[in-house]
């Protein structure tokens, strides 16, 4: 049998890592562009150094704006309670579907625990939308295609 409540954690405790790491390469990167920026000397080309600085500055606003955007995701996870059960699927429910396995949090992509599939899905996402407030044995419609909620955990 499986331990619905240890599957949670652990999708929840990837999705930290995800964000994590997502967190980290911003950082690194846009420390890269500043010092990338910061290294420019001025040339006798003339505007070749001030297009160096201004290419590097557009880089580090880009991973200034993904750094934001990870942190949002953290900001997310932080008001979710993976230890809770849930009846209705809203977020920090686990969500088993005749279509898939759908853990309601942040957008993470497909996650494998013990060998099943789970999707880490935003709560604003067009499924988790359909899906919000259902409970087990109910039918939604999505895309055209029925889809029966199996478990909401």
């Amino acid at each position: 049998m499986i331990d619905y409540a240890t599957v949670k954690q652990t999708l929840f405790d990837r999705c930290r890592q995800y964000v994590a790491q997502r967190i980290e390469t911003a950082k690194t990167a846009m420390e890269a562009a500043q010092s990338a920026a910061n290294e420019e000397s001025k040339s006798s080309a003339g505007d070749k150094y001030e297009t160096g600085r201004a290419m590097a500055q557009i880089e580090r606003d880009r991973h200034a704006q993904q750094l934001a955007e990870a942190r949002r995701l953290e900001q997310e996870l932080g008001g979710i309670d993976a230890g809770k059960p849930y009846s209705i699927v809203q977020p920090g429910s686990l969500v088993l579907t005749s279509q898939g396995n759908y853990f309601i949090a942040i957008s993470a992509g497909k996650i494998t625990v013990d060998q099943t599939d789970y999707f880490a899905i935003s709560a604003a996402s067009p499924i988790a939308a359909r899906l919000n407030h259902v409970k087990a044995d109910d039918e939604v419609v999505f895309n055209g295609k029925p889809i029966r909620i199996v478990e909401v955990r």
